[in-house]
């Protein structure tokens, strides 16, 4: 299934910090800017406290204590400090351009997750990846593979003792459990925040309509994720990775500039990063399920509607096969009601190649279900 669908307004056009989202940017301005924020609170706190010290009589006995905190270890401190170390800084540079993100160990021997457009100018420009290790120590990265379908890429350092990370079951959170996001939000690394799930199956896309653009059906959480968190582990109240940071909301920004948390956060489901790892760990490469159709985006109806187009519905393959012709209207997949073409998308790639769906639609007023087995896309 192909589609060229515009970014809703509400999603973040470049949900964190890359080349290309900040326009090469170079990241010695960030940086100053984060210097000046900080100094100008301490300088604040410094003059605060010197005029209370001046009247502080001399006999007054300050009262301290020596007690201990207890830190469970399924508390937020005690899982923090379990995972943190498996969470990597990613730094994609070319000349004095580049862009920050996340991402997280999934093996012992190096393998990195993290999200397309974290990397994508290493692969479309030749830039240079570094990972910043939670001990501070840098590497060189090598691109594995990416799937921009999925926004998601894998890089490797050389290690052989890496901290992985343990792979919980997105299919089985729900909403109101509890979730930590850990990453490098504008390049602070090693950051820290916990929140809940607020929502599953969100149909989110990215990339503004562009050849890199992405489908994801979701979890939303309110945890705070701030650009440069993207590819970071969302994990759960075990410890376990149940999602990857992916993409923010906004409510808009200045030019120039990028907006930040309002509690809407995106993270792709741990179970399809899980399958598309796998691949490209394997092959280099990974695909996504079809059911053979392109759709017309220009369409403002509820449902995705078949292209009219000429070759809109692909000869032999499975829509032709149950019986979709041009002009169809999709109105729900797997009995889920369906309001656009993005949400057509989103659902059919929620799949694996060659589940079985069925395929309601409307032809001429007249509904209509049919079963097909999604193929793989060329």
């Amino acid at each position: 299934m192909t589609n060229v669908p515009n970014t809703p307004w509400w999603i973040s056009e470049h949900p964190v910090v890359t080349a290309q989202d900040i326009k090469k940017r170079n990241t010695r301005t960030v940086g100053f800017g984060v210097a000046i924020t900080m100094a100008l609170i301490a300088g604040v706190v410094g003059s605060i406290a010197g005029r209370t010290s001046a009247n502080i009589d001399s006999k007054t006995n300050l009262v301290t204590t020596k007690s201990v905190i207890e830190r469970k270890p399924d508390s937020i401190a005690g899982i923090a400090a379990r995972v943190s170390p498996s969470v990597v800084s990613i730094d994609v540079r070319s000349g004095n351009s580049g862009g920050t993100g996340s991402g997280f160990f999934l093996d012992n021997s190096g393998y990195i997750l993290t999200n397309n457009h974290v990397i994508s100018s290493a692969a479309i420009n030749n830039a240079k990846i570094t990972v910043k290790l939670a001990n501070g120590k840098n590497y060189s990265a090598k691109l594995v593979g990416r799937d921009v379908s999925y926004d998601l890429a894998v890089i490797k350092i050389s290690v052989t003792d890496a901290p992985a990370l343990q792979l919980g079951d997105s299919d089985q959170v729900q909403v109101g459990d509890g979730v930590i996001a850990i990453g490098s939000p504008l390049g602070l690394t090693g950051t820290v925040t916990s929140g809940i799930i607020s929502a599953k199956n969100r149909p989110v896309t990215s990339g503004g309509g562009t050849s890199e653009s992405s489908f994801i059906n979701a979890i939303q959480t309110d945890a705070a994720i701030n650009p440069g968190n993207s590819g970071g582990p969302l994990v759960d109240l075990s410890g376990a990775v149940i999602g990857i940071n992916s993409a923010i909301a906004t409510t808009g920004s200045r030019f120039g500039e990028q907006g930040g948390s309002i509690g809407l956060g995106f993270a792709i489901p741990i179970n399809q990063a899980r399958k598309t790892a796998d691949q490209l760990i394997k092959n280099g490469s990974s695909t996504y399920p079809i059911m053979g159709v392109s759709l017309d985006t220009r369409f403002t109806g509820n449902g995705a509607k078949i292209s009219t187009e000429p070759g809109s519905v692909t000869p032999g393959g499975p829509a032709e096969r149950a019986g979709i012709k041009p002009g169809d209207v999709i109105i729900e997949i797997d009995g889920k009601s369906v309001g656009t073409s993005d949400e057509a998308i989103v659902s059919v790639r929620s799949h694996s190649v060659g589940d079985s769906i069925k395929v309601k639609f409307q032809r001429d007023g007249v509904t209509k279900e049919v079963s097909l087995k999604l193929i793989a896309a060329k």
